[in-house]
C-alpha cells in the first residue's frame, strides 16, 4: 500500500496507536472547543498537570493510575470550588494555588521513590506507541460520553460559553452546567493521559480546537475541524515518529501546533485580502 501505510498495516501497535490517537482527538476537539470559546485554558493546564500527584500516588501503591489520575482531578475541581466559595478569591487564584501545589506534591511522591524515572516519562510523556486492546476500549468509553454529553448539554453549554447570565435566564443554572464542563475536561484529561501524558494533552486540547475557532463560526463545525485536524496530526506524528524514531505523543502535538499556525497564517491572509477587498476606491485628486 505504500510507505504511508504499509508501517501501520504491518504492525499492530502502530495501529492500536492510530485509533487510540483518533479517539484522544475526537474527545479533546469536543471538549477543547468549549475550553477556547469559555476561555478555560487555565484549569485545563491545571488539570493536566494536577492529576500527577494522584497518578504517582497510585502507582506507588500498585494501583491503575487512572484511578489515581481521577482522584487528583477531583482533588483540583473540589478545591477550586471550596477556596471560591469559603473566600474572596477569584476562581483563577485558586486554580493556580491548588496548579502549583498538586505539582509540588506530585514532585515530593516521585522523590520518595528510585524506581520512578520510566513510570514518570510515561506519565509526562504518555506511551501511545505501547496502548493495548483495554487502553483503546477505555479510551472509546469516555469519548463516547464526552461527545453525548456535549450533544444533550449542547444549548446550555453554548449559552454559557457566550452569556452566564442568558443560560440562567432560559433556565439552566450555570453553575451545574460549569460544573458538567469541568467533568468533561477532566474525563478527557484522566484517560488521555495514558496515550500522550499530562504534559502533552494540554496541547491536543488546544491547537486543534484552536484552529477550528479559527476557521469556523459554528460550534459543531468547529469541533469537526478540530477532530479532522486532532486526527491528522495523530497519523503524521505516527508515521514520523515511525520513520525518524523519534517520541511519538510529543511529535503528534508538534504536528498539531504546527497545523494551528498554518491555520493562523492562513486566516490572517484571508483577512488582509478581504479588507483591501473592501475598501473603496480612493477618489482621484486633482481638477477634473
Amino acid at each position: 500500500m505504500g510507505p504511508l501505510l504499509d508501517p501501520f498495516l504491518q504492525n499492530e501497535f502502530l495501529m492500536r496507536a492510530l485509533v487510540a490517537g483518533v479517539l484522544v482527538s475526537i474527545a479533546c476537539a469536543v471538549v477543547g472547543t468549549f475550553v477556547v470559546l469559555r476561555g478555560l485554558a487555565f484549569i485545563g493546564d491545571a488539570l493536566a498537570h494536577g492529576v500527577l500527584p494522584g497518578i504517582a500516588a497510585a502507582l506507588l501503591l500498585g494501583l491503575p493510575g487512572i484511578l489515581g489520575a481521577a482522584a487528583g482531578a477531583l482533588a483540583m475541581i473540589g478545591g477550586v470550588g471550596f477556596i471560591t466559595r469559603k473566600s474572596r478569591l477569584s476562581s483563577d487564584t485558586a486554580i493556580g494555588l491548588l496548579f502549583v501545589a498538586m505539582l509540588a506534591l506530585g514532585v515530593v511522591i516521585v522523590s520518595r521513590s528510585s524506581s520512578f524515572a520510566g513510570d514518570l516519562i510515561g506519565i509526562l510523556f504518555g506511551q501511545i506507541l505501547g496502548t493495548s486492546l483495554e487502553n483503546v476500549a477505555i479510551q472509546a468509553v469516555a469519548t463516547a460520553v464526552v461527545v453525548i454529553t456535549a450533544v444533550v448539554c449542547a444549548r446550555p453549554f453554548l449559552l454559557l460559553s457566550f452569556d452566564p447570565e442568558q443560560a440562567d435566564v432560559a433556565g439552566f443554572p450555570s453553575r451545574r452546567y460549569h460544573a458538567i464542563m469541568l467533568v468533561l475536561i477532566a474525563l478527557t484529561v484522566i484517560v488521555s493521559f495514558q496515550t500522550v501524558g499530562t504534559l502533552l494533552v494540554f496541547g491536543m486540547l488546544l491547537a486543534p480546537a484552536g484552529a477550528g475557532a479559527l476557521l469556523a463560526h459554528r460550534v459543531p463545525v468547529m469541533m469537526a475541524i478540530g477532530a479532522l485536524i486532532g486526527a491528522a496530526s495523530s497519523y503524521l506524528g505516527l508515521l514520523l515518529s515511525y520513520s525518524f524514531d523519534v517520541a511519538a505523543g510529543a511529535t503528534m502535538v508538534l504536528v498539531a501546533t504546527g497545523f494551528f499556525f498554518v491555520v493562523l497564517a492562513a486566516t490572517n491572509i484571508r483577512d488582509r485580502l478581504t479588507a483591501g477587498a473592501r475598501e473603496p476606491d480612493a477618489p482621484a485628486s486633482g481638477p477634473s
